[in-house]
């Protein structure tokens, strides 16, 4: 976690395990804890008995209780021993009861405490129960806001302020920051990618606030953030706050630095994901020239394999095999042959060679990188494992063999369905999986894969994504083959409102749900509202594509086939959607004469 300020090195580390990240930023060093004074010296310590569940509340009322535990509750994380973190976590709680006790003048060590809480609810694998204490741990730090200065006073002078006022400002914001990096960490590691980048916002706010919009320290928390916001897949967000962290690191730092080529590394990704790939390869060839400059060998060949997949994006196929093949020699020598990062390499192989045609070479790379994750080096980390899987996954899945393809990504989902911080990845593995389930003609195993997957979506917050929105759609589609109608409908209506949201009304996905609704809206027996539908996709597609596009010609088709029904011509008038969209919620399923629910007389997009 970037840091506020330095502090004492003497005292440990009191964070939460952050979520991985594309690199390392600082990590959060925490102020120190007092000690006890020489007067509980004089006294004596708090006795072995006074530290068990049975402590009467009146021993909490001892001003050099809490400072004491405090530290006994650090010395329990570093040590292991006595008990471990259920000791260490009973040391810390009561140590934040004999604090919360002193009242004013004790908020920053009560603070303190908090956050070894947390973090030790973290290590045990309890994020949610770490979120409260947190949120504790930041209000009780949190200045009120200013009074509003009363109408007619005018700006009042700045009153200079005491060196002691100071310097408790100083601290109170580096328990701020810490709070709320922590706080967004442990939202991270529970999915929730929304809350976590809003409380690292505002810690971000109060690092500037401290210590200007130009230190170092500021510029480390900028790629924190903008990494974050890549996870959450909000790219425009994400470069403004990199470039800023490049300007600052390009200040401070000396010329063709680590911090600076770590930067670049993060900004040719988010525009390799925008789509600029030249910017994005300008970015990678500088990166990489500072990473040979230090003699940082295996860096060079990551960087490389970056500089391969763009290579690659770009189509130009013999510099990118020249890219793979270079990082290739360099990460069996320093890494050996059975590291996930060798394998990873195989697979950008396989996907370029499948990718020109040649599918041989595409399967036998495959089959290489598969040996490797069968039995990976020592200390190889699932997600890497997972991600892997998945992408020769979708290779199979490309050479048409499905049930291969199904049996990897379910090795994929057993590596990381426990894996914290993980809930995006195993949706979009679940994702997947609904899809080949789909292929195969599994429709009922597709949709509870679908379902499984749009649920941690939900509940991650990543509603308001296309790619939620598309896979909506898709099991709308598996609902439809179980003729579960009506959630079908309820799918596709909320897909078309995600994608008109996120891609507009005449992008090709959002287009394609509104033929879906079409062909739904026909089978509830709401033809007219079918009918309105098919003739706003027609006229878009018309003016998008031309009139001999041969997708114009199959909406002319089935819109013909209403009308028909209908007894009807096409009015080729441009329509709203709106009223009708805005009614959905109102109108019920019309029958059929024969009393029952009809099939759509036309098919369904994927």
């Amino acid at each position: 976690m970037p840091g506020l300020a330095a502090a004492d090195a003497a005292s440990p580390p009191a964070a939460a395990p952050a979520p991985r990240r594309l690199s390392s930023p600082l990590p959060r060093r925490a102020p120190p804890s007092p000690s006890p004074s020489s007067a509980s010296r004089a006294v004596g310590k708090p006795s072995r008995k006074s530290l068990g569940p049975e402590t009467d509340e009146a021993a909490l009322d001892n001003p050099d209780l809490g400072p004491f535990l405090l530290k006994q509750a650090r010395d329990a994380m570093v040590s292991g021993e006595g008990g471990g973190a259920a000791r260490a976590l009973e040391f810390a709680e009561r140590a934040a009861r004999a604090l919360e006790r002193r009242g004013e003048g004790a908020e920053l060590e009560l603070a303190m405490s908090l956050h070894v809480a947390a973090a030790i609810h973290c290590g045990l694998g309890r994020h949610a129960d770490a979120v409260p204490v947190l949120e504790r741990a930041v209000a009780v730090v949190t200045p009120p806001a200013p009074a509003p200065a009363a109408e007619g006073e005018g700006e009042a002078e700045a009153v200079p302020q005491p060196e002691e006022e100071v310097r408790k400002g100083e601290e109170w914001a580096l328990a701020a920051f810490s709070g709320w990096m922590q706080l967004g960490d442990t939202h991270a590691m529970l999915g929730r990618m929304d809350e976590s980048i809003a409380c690292y916002g505002k810690g971000f706010e109060i690092q500037m606030a401290a210590l200007g919009d130009r230190d170092p320290r500021v510029a480390e928390t900028c790629r924190y953030l903008a990494e974050a916001h890549v996870q959450a897949l909000q790219f425009d967000e994400a470069e403004k706050l990199c470039r800023k962290a490049l300007e600052i690191h390009r200040e401070h730092s000396a010329p063709a630095s680590l911090e600076e080529a770590s930067d670049r590394r993060l900004m040719a990704l988010i525009l390799d994901a925008k789509g600029d790939y030249d910017g994005a390869l300008e970015h990678l060839v500088l990166a990489s020239m500072t990473m040979v400059a230090n003699g940082r060998d295996v860096e060079v060949a990551t960087i490389d394999v970056a500089i391969g997949n763009t290579y690659l994006a770009l189509a130009r196929f013999d510099e990118s095999v020249f890219s793979y093949q270079k990082a290739l020699t360099v990460l069996k020598s320093a890494r050996g042959d059975d590291h996930p990062s060798v394998a990873s390499v195989f697979v950008r192989l396989a996907d370029l060679y499948h990718r020109t045609g040649k599918l041989r070479e595409s399967k036998s790379y495959c089959e290489n990188a598969l040996r490797v994750y069968a039995k990976p080096a020592p200390g190889a980390a699932p997600d890497e494992v997972g991600g892997g899987l998945m992408e020769i996954a979708a290779i199979y899945e490309a050479l048409g063999e499905l049930d291969e393809a199904l049996k990897l990504l379910q090795r994929a989902l057993k590596l990381l369905e426990d894996s914290p911080g993980q809930w995006s990845t195993v949706a979009g593995i679940e994702a997947q999986m609904g899809v080949l389930y789909y292929m195969i003609g599994r429709y009922a195993d597709s949709r509870n894969s679908f379902e499984s997957a749009v649920s941690k979506l939900r509940a991650s917050g990543e509603r308001k994504s296309a790619f939620f929105g598309v896979l909506l759609n898709q099991m709308g589609l598996a609902c439809v083959q179980l003729f579960k109608i009506d959630e079908a409908a309820q799918l596709f209506e909320e897909a078309r409102a995600v994608l008109e949201q996120e891609c507009g009304a005449s992008h090709p996905d959002t287009l394609g749900v509104y033929s879906n609704l079409a062909a739904i809206y026909d089978a509830m027996g709401r033809v007219e509202d079918a009918i309105e539908i098919l003739e706003h996709v027609l006229k878009v597609r018309e003016e998008k594509l031309g009139t001999a596009n041969p997708d114009v010609e199959d909406e002319k088709r089935r819109l013909a086939e209403l009308l028909k029904e209908a007894g009807r011509s096409r009015n080729r008038k441009q329509k709203s959607l709106d009223n009708l969209f805005g009614n959905n919620t109102q109108r019920g399923a019309k029958k059929d004469s024969s009393g029952g629910r009809r099939w759509s007389n036309f098919g369904f997009r994927s």
